[in-house]
């Protein structure tokens, strides 16, 4: 595996390839707001760790913004989830990023977040992720995982939303 990632290929969710055979695929699409303060908000928000930290997932105090190679001790509840940061990107319309497991995370695979600026002016999320067991655990959730992770995917973007406009709110005051 490359770089100590429990799965391969590493940086698909980038590129837009297959799924990689013995994955399940998850794509949502969140609506998050509308114009350029939205996305720059949510960009911020995303990028800061702060929509992970607003789900509930616990990220370290002090752990860098998303960017290649960053290392992500992610906890979920008792959960240990380590990650790391395999592309990002901070565009005039797009700004995401995408991590990936490492040994110890209790699924391997890819997880990426992306907020763009439609030309109807609307700002949007996409989560898109393949992901499979890591632990035995996991692998007995079966299609309970998976109607998990898709419900975690929808509160990411409500909780994406709130931010995004707290964040204007903020830069306004």
């Amino acid at each position: 595996m490359t770089g100590g990632f429990t799965y391969e290929p590493v940086g698909v969710t980038r590129t837009g390839g297959p799924t990689p055979p013995g994955f399940h695929h998850l794509h949502e699409r969140i609506r998050i707001g509308e114009g350029p303060e939205v996305l720059a908000a949510a960009g911020r928000a995303l990028t800061g760790w702060r929509m992970h930290r607003a789900t509930g997932l616990r990220v370290p105090a002090g752990t860098p913004d998303a960017a290649p190679g960053v290392r992500v001790p992610l906890r979920i509840g008792p959960l240990h989830a380590p990650c790391e940061v395999v592309w990002a990107e901070h565009g005039p319309e797009r700004v995401g990023f995408a991590y990936g497991t490492l040994p110890g995370h209790p699924e391997r695979g890819e997880e990426a977040f992306v907020v763009s600026l439609a030309p109807d002016g609307s700002v949007w999320l996409d989560v898109t992720a393949f992901s499979g067991p890591g632990a035995w655990y996991v692998g007995l959730l079966g299609p309970l995982g998976r109607v998990t992770q898709r419900g975690i995917a929808r509160r990411y973007g409500r909780c994406l939303r709130r931010l995004s406009q707290d964040g204007i709110v903020e830069r306004g005051s």
